[in-house]
Protein backbone atom coordinates (compact mmCIF):
# COMPACT_ATOMS: atom_id res chain seq x y z
CA UNK A 1 0.00 0.00 0.00
CA UNK A 2 2.73 2.33 0.74
CA UNK A 3 4.36 1.89 -2.24
CA UNK A 4 1.35 2.35 -4.41
CA UNK A 5 0.97 6.10 -2.58
CA UNK A 6 4.34 6.85 -3.15
CA UNK A 7 3.60 5.66 -7.33
CA UNK A 8 0.99 7.75 -6.90
CA UNK A 9 2.55 11.04 -5.65
CA UNK A 10 5.65 10.74 -7.70
CA UNK A 11 2.78 10.29 -10.90
CA UNK A 12 0.87 13.36 -9.41
CA UNK A 13 3.79 15.91 -9.44
CA UNK A 14 4.29 15.60 -13.29
CA UNK A 15 0.76 15.81 -13.90
CA UNK A 16 -0.36 18.38 -11.55
CA UNK A 17 2.56 20.33 -13.29
CA UNK A 18 0.86 19.76 -16.83
CA UNK A 19 -2.58 20.19 -15.24
CA UNK A 20 -1.80 23.81 -15.24
CA UNK A 21 -0.83 24.32 -18.59
CA UNK A 22 -5.01 22.99 -19.07
CA UNK A 23 -6.35 25.51 -16.67
CA UNK A 24 -6.96 23.43 -13.48
CA UNK A 25 -6.75 24.13 -10.19
CA UNK A 26 -3.88 23.99 -8.04
CA UNK A 27 -3.26 21.26 -5.48
CA UNK A 28 -4.90 21.56 -2.21
CA UNK A 29 -3.92 20.16 1.00
CA UNK A 30 -6.86 19.83 3.81
CA UNK A 31 -6.91 19.31 7.59
CA UNK A 32 -9.92 17.00 8.98
CA UNK A 33 -12.13 16.61 12.11
CA UNK A 34 -15.06 15.07 12.42
CA UNK A 35 -16.99 12.11 14.35
CA UNK A 36 -17.08 8.31 13.30
CA UNK A 37 -20.02 5.52 14.16
CA UNK A 38 -19.30 1.78 13.90
CA UNK A 39 -22.01 -0.03 14.25
CA UNK A 40 -21.76 -2.38 16.86
CA UNK A 41 -24.80 -5.06 18.13
CA UNK A 42 -27.37 -2.67 17.47
CA UNK A 43 -25.67 0.46 18.78
CA UNK A 44 -23.21 3.06 17.33
CA UNK A 45 -19.88 3.35 18.75
CA UNK A 46 -18.73 6.40 18.72
CA UNK A 47 -15.23 7.89 17.66
CA UNK A 48 -13.00 11.08 16.77
CA UNK A 49 -11.69 11.55 13.62
CA UNK A 50 -8.70 13.58 12.28
CA UNK A 51 -7.40 13.64 9.43
CA UNK A 52 -5.45 15.02 6.09
CA UNK A 53 -5.30 14.57 2.45
CA UNK A 54 -3.60 16.41 -0.29
CA UNK A 55 -5.28 16.35 -3.67
CA UNK A 56 -3.65 16.97 -7.25
CA UNK A 57 -6.08 18.09 -9.95
CA UNK A 58 -5.78 16.05 -13.36
CA UNK A 59 -8.51 17.77 -14.85
CA UNK A 60 -10.73 20.84 -14.23
CA UNK A 61 -12.93 18.47 -12.15
CA UNK A 62 -11.23 15.31 -11.34
CA UNK A 63 -8.34 15.07 -8.83
CA UNK A 64 -6.28 12.73 -6.80
CA UNK A 65 -4.49 11.86 -4.05
CA UNK A 66 -3.45 10.27 -0.18
CA UNK A 67 -5.35 10.71 2.37
CA UNK A 68 -4.67 9.44 6.34
CA UNK A 69 -7.24 9.20 9.06
CA UNK A 70 -6.68 8.38 12.87
CA UNK A 71 -9.74 7.28 14.48
CA UNK A 72 -10.14 6.82 18.33
CA UNK A 73 -12.02 5.13 20.63
CA UNK A 74 -12.19 3.70 23.71
CA UNK A 75 -8.84 1.17 24.35
CA UNK A 76 -8.77 1.08 21.05
CA UNK A 77 -7.75 2.81 17.52
CA UNK A 78 -7.94 2.87 13.74
CA UNK A 79 -5.52 4.21 11.46
CA UNK A 80 -7.09 4.26 7.44
CA UNK A 81 -4.49 5.43 4.77
CA UNK A 82 -6.23 5.44 1.04
CA UNK A 83 -5.75 7.24 -2.05
CA UNK A 84 -8.87 8.98 -3.05
CA UNK A 85 -10.52 10.59 -6.62
CA UNK A 86 -12.36 13.44 -6.25
CA UNK A 87 -15.27 14.97 -8.84
CA UNK A 88 -15.80 18.54 -8.58
CA UNK A 89 -19.52 18.32 -9.60
CA UNK A 90 -19.24 21.84 -10.86
CA UNK A 91 -16.24 22.71 -13.27
CA UNK A 92 -14.09 25.42 -10.80
CA UNK A 93 -14.49 28.25 -13.51
CA UNK A 94 -10.62 29.78 -13.06
CA UNK A 95 -10.98 28.57 -9.37
CA UNK A 96 -13.72 31.41 -8.98
CA UNK A 97 -16.42 29.25 -7.65
CA UNK A 98 -17.37 29.95 -4.27
CA UNK A 99 -19.33 26.66 -3.26
CA UNK A 100 -17.92 23.45 -5.13
CA UNK A 101 -20.19 20.21 -5.02
CA UNK A 102 -17.70 17.23 -4.96
CA UNK A 103 -18.35 13.79 -4.82
CA UNK A 104 -15.36 11.26 -3.31
CA UNK A 105 -14.02 7.74 -3.50
CA UNK A 106 -11.13 5.97 -2.26
CA UNK A 107 -9.48 2.52 -1.41
CA UNK A 108 -6.12 1.38 0.43
CA UNK A 109 -6.25 -0.28 4.05
CA UNK A 110 -7.55 0.25 7.78
CA UNK A 111 -5.64 -0.78 10.57
CA UNK A 112 -7.58 -1.47 13.82
CA UNK A 113 -5.35 -1.20 17.39
CA UNK A 114 -7.05 -3.02 20.12
CA UNK A 115 -5.92 -2.92 23.69
CA UNK A 116 -6.32 -6.54 25.30
CA UNK A 117 -5.04 -8.68 28.01
CA UNK A 118 -1.74 -9.66 27.52
CA UNK A 119 -0.77 -6.58 25.02
CA UNK A 120 -2.01 -5.26 22.49
CA UNK A 121 -3.92 -7.28 18.97
CA UNK A 122 -3.14 -5.60 15.99
CA UNK A 123 -5.17 -5.74 12.50
CA UNK A 124 -5.02 -5.25 9.19
CA UNK A 125 -7.30 -4.96 6.18
CA UNK A 126 -8.82 -3.55 3.00
CA UNK A 127 -11.03 -0.45 3.16
CA UNK A 128 -12.92 1.67 0.31
CA UNK A 129 -14.83 5.54 1.47
CA UNK A 130 -17.48 6.64 -0.46
CA UNK A 131 -19.26 9.89 -0.42
CA UNK A 132 -19.62 13.61 -0.91
CA UNK A 133 -19.47 17.17 0.01
CA UNK A 134 -19.39 20.72 -0.03
CA UNK A 135 -16.06 23.35 -0.44
CA UNK A 136 -15.96 26.46 0.15
CA UNK A 137 -13.70 29.24 -0.96
CA UNK A 138 -12.82 31.36 1.91
CA UNK A 139 -10.66 34.18 1.99
CA UNK A 140 -7.67 33.99 -0.39
CA UNK A 141 -6.01 30.25 -1.18
CA UNK A 142 -7.81 29.78 2.43
CA UNK A 143 -10.95 26.43 1.84
CA UNK A 144 -13.39 24.88 4.23
CA UNK A 145 -16.23 22.83 4.06
CA UNK A 146 -17.73 19.65 5.26
CA UNK A 147 -18.15 16.05 3.44
CA UNK A 148 -19.97 12.66 4.91
CA UNK A 149 -18.91 9.11 3.82
CA UNK A 150 -19.23 5.58 4.63
CA UNK A 151 -16.61 3.07 4.42
CA UNK A 152 -15.19 -0.22 4.88
CA UNK A 153 -14.75 -1.60 7.75
CA UNK A 154 -18.47 -0.38 8.29
CA UNK A 155 -18.42 3.13 8.83
CA UNK A 156 -20.64 6.20 8.59
CA UNK A 157 -17.98 9.32 8.71
CA UNK A 158 -19.08 13.15 8.99
CA UNK A 159 -16.39 15.78 9.27
CA UNK A 160 -15.52 19.27 8.49
CA UNK A 161 -11.77 20.37 7.32
CA UNK A 162 -9.96 23.54 6.40
CA UNK A 163 -7.58 23.29 4.13
CA UNK A 164 -4.52 25.93 1.16
CA UNK A 165 -4.76 25.37 -2.38
CA UNK A 166 -1.63 26.55 -3.69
Amino acid sequence: MVRSLFALALLAGPLALDAAAQNVPPPAAELSLGWVGFPDDGDIVNETMVGGTVRFYLTPQVSVGPEVVYMDGRGHSHLMVTGNITWDVLPSRGGSRLVTPYLVAGGGVFQTRDQIPGGTFKSNEGAFTAGGGLRFKAEGPLIVGAEARVGWELHLRVNGFIGLQF
